[in-house]
């Protein structure tokens, strides 16, 4: 999948220094944006505060968000400092989120972008 340089959804990465896979998280999303052809600065964001996660809404470290939403949108996650859990389709729980969620994100803000048009 090569997108159109015209296309640069917004990539926001959240994250808390007490959760240590926030790099090799921050690092495939670059790889993978790279990979993906998309050009799109990535706003990397230090969450310090509980009254900061709060009004993120961020549940946990490390999140991306891509054109606004999660890549891995959980309804019942709660909101506060946290490590985050990601569940791969091999059944693997990690701290690093799956590539191929990133993927998809793209793919969906691609096509909302495309079909605005």
């Amino acid at each position: 999948m090569t997108h159109n340089r015209s296309l640069s959804p917004s990539v926001d990465f959240l994250y808390s220094d007490d959760c240590p896979a926030h790099e090799q998280a921050l690092e495939l999303l670059q790889d993978t944006l790279k990979e993906q052809g998309v050009h799109a600065d990535i706003h990397v964001q230090r969450v310090e505060t509980q009254r900061e996660a709060e009004a993120l809404r961020f549940p946990g470290s490390p999140t991306i968000r891509i054109a606004g939403q999660d890549i891995d949108p959980t309804p019942e996650a709660s909101v506060g400092l946290a490590c985050r859990a990601y569940l791969h389709d091999n059944g693997h729980i990690s701290p690093v989120p799956p590539k191929n969620k990133i993927i998809e994100a793209l793919l969906l803000a691609a096509s909302k972008t495309y079909f605005k048009s």
